[in-house]
C-alpha cells in the first residue's frame, strides 16, 4: 500500500505592536487538547494528528494602518475603488514548523490553544521556547499542559511554564530557550 505524505499547514495572521514594533500580538498554533494529545483520534477531523509528516504555520505579520474614523465607515462606489485606503501594510510572510515558534503559554485565555512567541525576529528565525529542546519535548510539554502537578512552597500547583516542566522531569534548564514577551526585557 502506498503511503501518501501529508503536511498540515495553518494560515495565521497577526499585527505588530504599535508601541513596540519588534513584537507582534502572537498567534494561536492549534489545540493542545484531544486532537494533539490523542494522536490517532479522528473525532471531528479528516486526518488524525499523527498522519501528518509535519505541522507548519504559514504566517503573515502586518502593521495596522492609521485610518481615520470617517474613512473607516465611508461607503465607496465601484468608481472610487482606487481611493479606498489600505487598513494594513508592511507585510512579512514566513513559513515555519509550529513547534519552532511555540511559546510555553496558551494562545488564548478561554481555549486549549498553544501560543506563539511574540518577538518578530525570533519568529522569522524559528527561535521559540522549544528551539533548544526539540519537538519531542514540545510535544510532551503540551500533551501534559495543565495536567502535571508539583509541590511549591508546600502547596500543590499545576506546572505552567517550560522551566517548571524541565525541573519536574529532571532535565537541564539549558534546554529552555525563554523568549521575551512584549514589555519584558530579554
Amino acid at each position: 500500500m502506498e503511503r501518501k505524505i501529508k503536511f498540515e499547514v495553518d494560515l495565521k495572521t497577526t499585527y505588530r505592536d504599535t508601541n513596540n514594533p519588534d513584537f507582534c500580538n502572537g498567534f494561536t498554533l492549534g489545540s493542545h487538547g484531544t486532537y494533539f494529545s490523542e494522536r490517532d483520534g479522528a473525532k471531528n477531523i479528516q486526518y488524525p494528528y499523527n498522519h501528518y509528516s509535519g505541522h507548519f504555520c504559514l504566517g503573515i505579520i502586518y502593521t495596522r494602518a492609521d485610518v481615520g474614523k470617517n474613512e473607516e465607515t465611508h461607503i465607496y462606489s465601484i468608481d472610487e475603488v482606487e481611493n479606498i485606503p489600505a487598513v494594513i501594510k508592511d507585510f512579512v510572510f514566513f513559513a515555519e514548523e509550529k513547534w519552532r515558534i511555540a511559546s510555553d503559554k496558551p494562545g488564548s485565555g478561554n481555549t486549549a490553544n498553544i501560543g506563539s512567541i511574540q518577538k518578530i525576529s525570533d519568529i522569522l528565525s524559528g527561535n521559540g521556547v522549544f528551539a533548544k529542546a526539540g519537538e519531542e519535548l514540545f510535544d510532551d510539554y503540551w500533551m501534559n499542559y495543565g495536567k502535571i502537578e508539583t509541590i511549591v512552597d508546600g502547596k500543590c500547583k499545576k506546572i505552567s511554564t517550560f522551566a517548571e516542566y524541565l525541573r519536574y522531569r529532571g532535565l537541564s534548564e539549558s534546554l529552555n530557550n525563554h523568549r521575551a514577551t512584549r514589555g519584558e526585557k530579554q
